[in-house]
């Protein structure tokens, strides 16, 4: 059955799925720590432990969807079910996390690290059958940039309505609180609205995509059903691709850059740079500018320099660029009473969003042409063990980096319920140091992702191939 070609409405349909994952990413990495540790009180390592300890449980969780989405068979396809299993637990896990019950300290640790965990099992059980699908959507080189750029653009519009939400409305600056999020009464109104905003745009990007299902690749007649012994033979094909294994070393490297700035940037905004939330909300300015631009930018890039080059460049900036602020800051060039400083650092941002979108989009696209080659050697598609175990690895480390961005503000004896401009010099300074040092992973992993040989001329020698093995003649390019 010849699909028909994606519309600009299946592209958008599918990438608002993550609008909602990234809303959930973007609230709970930023504001678990600094509502657990400034608004409960609990100290931060423990808490880094907790969340850590939930993504690691999640790393297994990963692989074990991707491979069983890979092997259902069903009327919805093998994504569908998943995804749509996942809307009402997803939600309902997000109210959970931000409305611990007064238990003590050891009961509210136990809480977060429950509920954080199953949150991210849920999460999973959307996101990875839907990175999945989008690898499955189109069959052309530039086609699968194409909707993996909607995907993105549609990450960045989560990412910024949670941000807006929060340091707009939900955590607005007020006299007594500077930022709102240390305000105990601000949070329940907070996560019930989130969770229902999770739960209608699952909702509905599942359910607009359905009209996709019977054009998708199904497991063969003779491919097993999902068993434990199968996840393991999936993962070590998987593992066999030298190009995924390039791809999953270099991740490793910029899950632990990401995991720790996710877990200091807030801390960063509010006590070096002492700004309220309302200015931090302006931020959105210099995301907007950088995704906007890497959203056009991206499928000529990958024409004109592939996505190998286009993602080396792109992943070095991302690493350097956020920053060079802290930086500044650490030798005494930019401080929070530098004039302009909040125009510099919006200015400074697009220099983290801009690469980050490019960088995202072309691994997901990458990933759907390494599913080809997969499938040429064993003669089965395996987007969901690809992208999971991508995730798989990706989650293990951003829990470390979690850790140690707890063990920071442990080492430098950052303050419980702190206030802007009350924090001594010396604690601010490391923090600065902290964040400007997690580049050097970033810039590892920019060296490994210079070693994909994912290529227009491998994908053109892939798809020929797969052609011949299917004794029929290759299906001319989808309209990108």
């Amino acid at each position: 059955m010849i699909a028909p070609s994606l519309t600009v409405r299946d592209k958008v349909s599918y990438g608002l799925g993550s609008t909602a994952e990234a809303m959930v990413f973007t609230t709970t990495s930023s504001f678990l720590m600094l509502f657990y540790n400034q608004v409960q009180g609990l100290p931060a390592h423990y808490i880094g432990i907790a969340l850590a300890a939930g993504l690691i449980v999640n790393a297994v969780f990963d692989p074990m969807v991707g491979s069983w989405s890979d092997r259902t068979r069903s009327r919805w396809g093998r994504r569908h079910p998943f995804m749509f299993g996942s809307i009402l637990p997803a939600a309902a896990l997000f109210y959970a996390v931000f409305n611990p019950p007064d238990i003590g300290t050891l009961g509210q640790l136990i809480w977060l690290g429950v509920t954080n965990t199953l949150l991210l099992q849920a999460m999973t059980l959307y996101h990875t059958p839907h990175l999945a699908l989008g690898g499955e959507l189109s069959d052309s080189y530039l086609g699968r940039t194409s909707v993996m750029s909607y995907n993105t653009f549609c990450l960045w519009m989560g990412d910024t309505l949670g941000w807006l939400l929060c340091f707009r409305i939900f955590f607005a600056a007020s006299a007594e609180y500077p930022n709102g999020a240390l305000d105990p009464a601000r949070w329940p109104l907070f996560s019930t609205t989130v969770a229902a905003l999770v739960l209608l745009i699952l909702a509905y990007s599942s359910w607009s995509t359905r009209n996709r299902i019977p054009y998708l690749p199904q497991p063969a007649a003779d491919d097993s059903g999902f068993s434990p012994r199968e996840l393991f033979r999936d993962i070590g094909r998987a593992l066999t691709n030298r190009n995924y294994v390039v791809l999953l070393i270099g991740l490793f490297f910029l899950s632990m850059m990401t995991g720790i700035r996710l877990g200091l940037w807030l801390y960063s905004a509010t006590f070096f740079w002492q700004l309220t939330n309302n200015q931090i909300s302006l931020f959105v300015i210099g995301s907007f500018s950088g995704y906007v631009f890497a959203a056009f930018a991206v499928k000529r890039l990958h024409a004109r320099f592939d996505k190998r080059w286009t993602g080396m460049a792109a992943l070095l900036l991302y690493s350097i660029g956020p920053a060079i602020p802290l930086a500044l800051g650490y030798v005494g060039v930019l401080d929070a009473q530098t004039p302009g400083i909040l125009y510099i650092l919006i200015a400074f941002s697009i220099l983290q969003h801009l690469p980050y979108s490019l960088m995202i989009t072309t691994v997901t696209s990458a990933l759907a042409d390494i599913a080809d080659e997969n499938e040429l050697k064993y003669g089965m598609r395996q987007e969901g063990v690809l992208y999971a175990t991508r995730t798989f690895f990706a989650r293990v480390d951003q829990a470390l980096g979690t850790a140690l961005a707890g063990w920071v503000l442990t080492y430098i004896a950052f303050p419980t319920n702190a206030r802007p401009g009350e924090v001594a010099e010396p604690v601010l300074m490391g923090l600065a140091a902290a964040f400007a040092l997690s580049s050097i992973p970033g810039l590892i992993a920019g060296i490994f992702y210079g070693m994909l040989r994912v290529t227009r001329q491998s994908y053109d020698a892939t798809r020929a191939a797969l052609a011949a093995q299917r004794d029929m003649p290759d299906a001319p390019p989808e309209p990108a």
